[in-house]
């Protein structure tokens, strides 16, 4: 076969013209060449390879290198052609690293970072960096891990922990592009070498940011590397111990990206499968206790001084005391100067507590519809007396044996104070104001008021949707948040935040489902049904042609099995017999769906609309392009409140006496009224946007990003509400109208 192939390859070389299906059959024929090939015959591939570089297999052009080089050094021509094929073949890339050392992009800052330490390192770098930028598999394949193995074992552990964490690290910091292929497959390759180095905790929460960085979103691309995320997930799956396992639960509550999702999922899975647990258990035993000396607390002594890291709301905060007694702002000098690796580490600890008591925070709020229960005993250890999440439950409410209970004064006490005792067999779930007594609800309202508890996520004052006369009527949809005009891209991360599945739609001849959760626990689908908006390409859509905006529809509830519905990109109507050869299902009966249900899909859809609407953008008083919704964004903007804008206003109203703006501010229908020196204000408590007199003239201030923390300055009994905030920045800002000098608002307010 060899002369046969050397054969053809001088006739094409003679004739390249009229021979293509001489040639098509030698790259057929070359993929199985021996290795035993005489000096003439590699003579003749050789030039047949530089000739027609796309004709000869990878596997045979690296027979033929290699074979070359037991004589000598390789041509320029032909390794021009080696380094150009090096992308179809994980040997044939081995081979080209081997001769002149990995061929990185150096757009790439990081692997620019990694070529220029090279030089200085052992040798052995350059031929692990080489091996790494070889790793072209999803998973690592036996004879990489091996190779990979063989190479590591001269090498200081302490040393390979310490360049690898420098390199990935550096690959971390916020990308502004996707990484080359060859630098994708590099990360993916250090990652399976930090895995073979006995990794710490300190490395697996590297490992853990990695993952986020990669699935950072770049305007007009998408996530960064979804397959350097995948393979970081899959590092963290394969590792043993308790860092590792919190690092894939607290991204199980972070990660929206669909494909990381599933690489998360399987890893917990096959956790709680090993260790003879169900899923929603390997995620609370997953949850560290970072060493914290009491629920919320830690105490760190460096030198003379001390350190205090306290969980407070949903924030982490550092407060140091020096060594006089007195508390000070920052790290004092003599702890910066004597304790520096200290210092990083208790910096990186708290970091590390606040990104896991924000996945906790989402986890706790998705216990509603979970419905988990738990015996007492298992309860108070996992929550109410965990060191992390004890910060974060100790602020819920929750049913102990029946009973309505909330921590306060060091005990569970009931809504008028009586403390409760507990065998550690009681059942124990969480509270929702669902099919309560008023009087209950209210009472527990005041209760968190009355003890200065502030709950990470509204539960107490947690909106209530019932099925409507409209919607008994219309029986199998609603239309109660349907024609509202959304931001597309905000939308599509909300959606994601809350466990909705979503596409985002481009304006292409194309289908797309509606927006969906599954609900597996209980048997259901939820729909949201969106469409495209716009016909004009660049101004209706992003340079990549998705949608800038949506328009609603209905919400419809279907078994969890039922076929799809689909609908072309710009409209017309959702079916699942249009677009697929799927049976139609039908839409359950709204009066069918539980209560907790369908009152909990409701307030996503409406935090949805609340957080995406157009009619929130203060400045759109145009109606937008052309002014097209000018019509919506007013009745938005000053129409009827949605039941969260109305758990704002009873909220307001309650707290508006112990407020610095109470004495000149008051509750009017949908507008909190504000009495400054030179006008009165109506605040809509729905959009937060401004009405003043005389005449109502529109007021227009954008909030910026201190608007937040003026709201949070005064007591709120939950978190989250960053609209709340708004509109008690912009009532404080407008009571002292005489004293504003930012000539964007005092030119308004002296025309109006």
């Amino acid at each position: 076969m060899t002369r046969l192939v050397q054969a053809m390859a001088t006739l094409v070389r003679q004739d390249p013209v009229r021979t293509w299906l001489v040639r098509e059959l030698m790259g057929q024929l070359s993929r199985r060449l021996p290795t035993d090939l005489a000096p003439d015959q590699l003579q003749d591939l050789a030039a047949y390879a530089v000739q027609e570089p796309y004709s000869l297999s990878p596997t045979a052009l690296e027979t033929v290198a290699r074979s070359l080089l037991a004589a000598g050094p390789l041509s320029a021509e032909l390794m021009a052609v080696l380094v150009d094929r090096s992308d179809e073949s994980q040997r044939l890339r081995q081979l080209i690293a081997e001769l002149v050392g990995p061929q990185l992009d150096r757009a790439d800052p990081w692997a620019e970072q990694i070529l220029a330490e090279l030089p200085t390192l052992d040798p052995v770098w350059q031929r692990l960096v080489a091996h790494a930028s070889t790793a072209t598999t999803p998973r690592p394949l036996a004879g990489w891990s091996t190779e990979a193995s063989r190479l590591l074992a001269p090498v200081d552990p302490a040393e390979a922990r310490q360049v690898l964490d420098r390199w990935l690290a550096a690959a971390a910091r916020t990308p502004q592009r996707p990484p080359a292929p060859i630098n994708a497959d590099l990360l993916r390759g250090l990652l399976w070498l930090v895995e073979r180095t006995g990794p710490g905790p300190e490395q697996v929460r590297l490992i853990g940011g990695l993952v986020e960085a990669m699935l950072r979103r770049l305007p007009g691309i998408g996530p960064a590397c979804p397959k350097v995320a995948n393979a970081a997930v899959g590092v963290l799956g394969r590792l043993d111990g308790e860092a590792a396992l919190a690092q894939l639960a607290r991204l199980s509550t972070r990660v929206t990206y669909k494909g990381t999702r599933n690489e998360l999922d399987k890893a917990l899975d096959a956790r709680a499968a090993a260790m003879g647990i169900g899923r929603d258990e390997i995620e609370e035993l997953a949850v560290p206790d970072y060493g914290l000396t009491g629920v919320g607390r830690h105490e760190v002594t460096l030198g003379g001084c001390r350190a205090e890291l306290l969980i407070a709301g949903t924030n982490v905060t550092l407060a140091w005391i020096n060594e006089s007694g007195r508390q000070v702002k920052s790290p004092p000098a003599t702890v910066r100067r004597d304790h520096p690796a200290q210092l990083a580490e208790l910096k990186g600890l708290a970091k590390e507590v606040s990104g896991m008591l924000a996945a906790q925070t989402a986890r706790l709020d998705g216990l509603f519809l979970a419905q988990r229960t738990w015996t007492f005993g298992v309860w108070r250890q996992r929550y109410l007396d965990h060191p992390l999440v004890g910060a974060l439950a100790r602020r819920l409410l929750w049913f102990v044996d029946g009973v309505p209970c909330g921590w306060a004064d060091g005990a569970l006490r009931t809504v008028d104070d009586t403390p409760v005792s507990v065998a550690d067999e009681a059942q124990v779930r969480i509270w929702h104001p669902i099919g309560r007594p008023v009087p209950e609800v209210v009472g527990w309202r005041e209760w968190l008021e009355r003890h200065r508890v502030v709950q990470p996520f509204k539960q107490a004052h947690r909106e209530v949707y019932l099925l409507t006369p409209a919607e008994e009527t219309t029986g199998t949809y609603s239309n109660r948040f349907a024609g509202h005009i959304l931001r597309q891209h905000q939308f599509h991360a909300l959606a994601a935040i809350r466990g909705w599945t979503d596409r985002l739609r481009l304006m292409v001849d194309d289908s797309y489902p509606p927006t969906f959760r599954e609900l597996p626990g209980w048997g259901l689908r939820a729909e949201y049904w969106v469409e495209g908006i716009g016909d004009e390409y660049g101004a209706d859509t992003t340079e990549s042609g998705s949608y800038l905006r949506l328009v609603t529809d209905q919400v419809r509830f279907y078994p969890i099995t039922a076929a799809q519905n689909w609908s072309h990109a710009d409209g017309g109507g959702y079916s699942a017999g249009r677009w697929t050869n799927a049976r139609p299902g039908d839409p359950l009966p709204l009066d069918q769906i539980p209560p907790l249900v369908f009152s909990e899909i409701m307030r996503d859809v409406d935090l949805f609309v609340g957080v995406a609407s157009v009619g929130n953008d203060p400045t759109w008083s145009d109606g937008g392009p052309q002014g097209r919704f000018r019509d919506y964004w007013s009745s938005y903007s000053f129409g009827e409140l949605s039941a969260t804008a109305e758990t704002r206003r009873d909220l307001l109203a309650r707290l508006l006496p112990r407020l610095a703006v109470g004495q000149r501010a008051r509750i009017d229908g949908r507008f909190l009224v504000v009495d400054g020196d030179l006008r009165t204000y109506r605040i809509h408590l729905g959009s937060g946007n401004i009405l003043m007199s005389p005449n109502d003239t529109y007021l227009c201030i954008v909030p910026d990003r201190g608007a937040g923390r003026l709201g949070e300055q005064q007591f709120l009994p939950f978190e989250g509400d960053g609209l709340l905030a708004v509109i008690l920045s912009k009532a404080m800002l407008l009571v002292k109208d005489a004293e504003i000098t930012d000539p964007t608002i005092t030119r308004q307010i002296r025309l109006a």
